[in-house]
């Protein structure tokens, strides 16, 4: 075999294994997880979310998470983004006062760790609650 051949069949099995490398690490799995969320809630009463974020089964600090709290009608209320705490926990709040009796969706999306956001898989939890007169 030509020095030349060598060399070519040399830089495609370099850049085939490269290829395999890069690929096998393409996601960054991490998951909010709620913790007994209540589903009915009175209009003046805050509703407080508790969760962990799950990654490979373990509770995992500053993992960036939005929440996104919407209408039953798809009009967006109210929208935060903040880490997990040193323990992997978070708390959403929501004051209630303003809002109208209805259906309302919270969408807790995991943004995952700065160092893998060009690798994350934006896994999201989602609960649906009532908000009824007093």
């Amino acid at each position: 075999m030509t020095p030349n051949k060598s060399f070519v069949i040399a830089c495609l099995l370099v850049s085939l294994l490269c290829g395999i490398s890069f690929s096998v690490g393409a996601t960054h799995i991490s998951k909010p997880v709620l913790i007994e969320p209540k589903t009915q809630y009175l209009v003046g009463e805050k509703i407080v979310i508790n969760g962990w974020v799950d990654y490979n089964a373990q509770p995992t600090a500053g993992v960036l998470l939005n929440f996104r709290v919407r209408a039953e009608k798809g009009a967006l209320i109210d929208e935060k983004s903040y880490p997990s705490d040193k323990q992997g926990h978070f708390q959403f709040e929501l004051d209630t006062r303003n809002l109208q009796p209805g259906a309302y969706t919270i969408t807790i999306t995991s943004h995952c760790l700065e160092i893998h956001r060009d690798i994350c898989s934006y896994n999201e939890e989602a609960l649906t609650f009532n908000l009824n007169n007093p």
